[in-house]
């Protein structure tokens, strides 16, 4: 029964990476790529980010507002990101189409630039690395699956590298038992941090990351504070995590004149980013901070600081994120929520995405990811060397069938593995209903020829 269990692991292991390697290829290189977009970013868009324009009239943030509306017919400004020096300010504008350019203004509010956000490189990245570029729902869960069945991997690996054997000091080996040497040993080094890093991305995943971010918001002891609030739909991208989906409270009506609003339109009665500023700065908010606009004439302006927004220059400390609702008509604050009302889950997944994106903890972070990632390219390229090295020709050389039951410790093993990753799980049932129908084919084809 255990060598039953054994070769059923060699085998899953085996098609598995089959499979999803070239999918986990694309992740680890995008990861890789993401994990260096703020210094990338800041030597390729430099002037941007940094430059000053050839006006040096001063103008207020309002009237560079108003020019940058002017000047980008047909787009509306959305967010206002205040950074710290020496960066400048970077506008995001909407046109009705979707489609989003970033504007920079220099500390004079004049316009330096623009940029396609679609193209930028931290937006390419991300959207390599969690959509393949195509996005849509099928392809969320194909990464999602990717992931669950890396971990699968991992452990299955560690299954076979010691009831295998693999790290046994030999004194003649053969090609393919060094390149499984190698494979084993590195496997078996970046198995938690690979786990980690895995875990921690899982927030922003399709099926799971929906199931983690409704309990958190179901159970607000453990994960986010309630708030009675509107439903936002402006872009959330620089919004924390624990707070995303959170409705926003309302402005107060004695202020409204029920007028039409647009997600990005400026009401006149609304108070400008200016004086915005101003209360911002009473309420002892310091820069970065993005200031999202109001969505309606109830709507509030949303000023957070997060620690995984990905634009660089606006990360903080977990400790200091804080999502903040102003009046639009008064800009008085109306409520906060910081991160010391998280509730644990929340608080885990604070930290968990600014580690998986490697900047938690500055260089040290990015290079131990880096150091997890490039091993696990290895550990691919071990195993791919491991299986050419006794592959026969014109054949794939599978691990062989198992016809003997499955035991109890591996049904377990497989079932906490299903509920602690659901979309692995309901992947899991089609391949024992694969599994099955293969074995009995061969099972009535042996039949037929004993018979003939």
């Amino acid at each position: 029964m255990k060598k039953s269990n054994y070769n059923r692991f060699w085998r899953w292991h085996f098609y598995a990476a089959l499979f999803i390697t070239p999918l986990l290829i694309t992740l680890t290189l995008s990861g890789i790529g993401y994990l260096f977009y703020t210094n990338v970013e800041n030597n390729a868009y430099e002037h941007l980010f940094f430059g000053k324009s050839d006006k040096t009239e001063q103008l207020t943030i309002d009237e560079g507002i108003e020019e940058a509306v002017e000047q980008y017919n047909g787009y509306s400004v959305s967010k206002v990101i205040g950074l710290d020096d020496p960066y400048n300010t970077r506008l995001t504008m909407t046109n009705k189409d979707g489609d989003q350019k970033y504007v920079f203004l220099d500390d004079h509010y004049q316009i330096i630039g623009d940029q396609n956000a679609k193209y930028t490189f931290s937006n390419v990245m991300r959207a390599m690395h969690s959509s393949l570029f195509v996005g849509g729902t099928v392809v969320n869960y194909l990464v999602e699956l990717a992931a669950c069945w890396a971990i699968f991997l991992l452990f299955s690996g560690i299954y076979m590298t010691f009831k295998g054997n693999a790290l046994k000091k030999k004194q003649k080996q053969t090609k393919r038992q060094k390149n499984r040497k190698w494979h084993a040993l590195v496997g078996t080094i970046i198995t938690i941090p690979m786990i980690v890093i895995i875990f921690t991305g899982l927030p922003w995943s399709a099926f799971m990351g929906n199931f983690i971010y409704s309990a958190a918001q179901e159970h607000p002891s453990i994960g986010i504070p309630l708030l009675k609030q509107e439903p936002p739909t402006s872009d959330m991208s620089e919004i924390p995590w624990a707070t995303r989906k959170n409705e926003a409270p309302t402005s107060s009506h004695s202020h409204a004149h029920h007028e039409e609003m647009s997600a990005t339109s400026n009401s006149s009665n609304m108070v400008s980013v200016q004086q915005l500023m101003n209360e911002i700065e009473i309420e002892h908010i310091s820069k970065p901070y993005s200031i999202i606009y109001p969505m309606n004439e109830d709507g509030v302006f949303k000023v957070s600081k997060g620690s995984n927004t990905g634009v660089t220059g606006l990360d903080v400390s977990p400790y200091d994120e804080i999502t903040t609702y102003f009046d639009q008509y008064s800009g008085k604050l109306i409520s906060k929520v910081g991160y010391n009302e998280y509730g644990i889950l929340a608080k885990w997944f604070t930290w968990g995405i600014p580690l998986h994106e490697g900047h938690l903890f500055g260089w040290a972070n990015k290079l131990l990811n880096l150091t997890v990632c490039l091993s696990f390219l290895f550990v691919i390229f071990w195993g791919f060397k491991t299986w050419l090295s006794r592959k026969k020709n014109n054949s794939l050389s599978a691990p062989p069938k198992i016809s003997s039951g499955i035991s109890i410790s591996f049904i377990v093993c497989m079932v906490i593995s299903g509920l602690i990753m659901p979309l692995f799980g309901i992947s899991l049932i089609l391949v024992i209903l694969i599994e099955s129908i293969i074995y009995f084919i061969n099972k009535s084809n042996n039949k037929l020829n004993i018979a003939s």
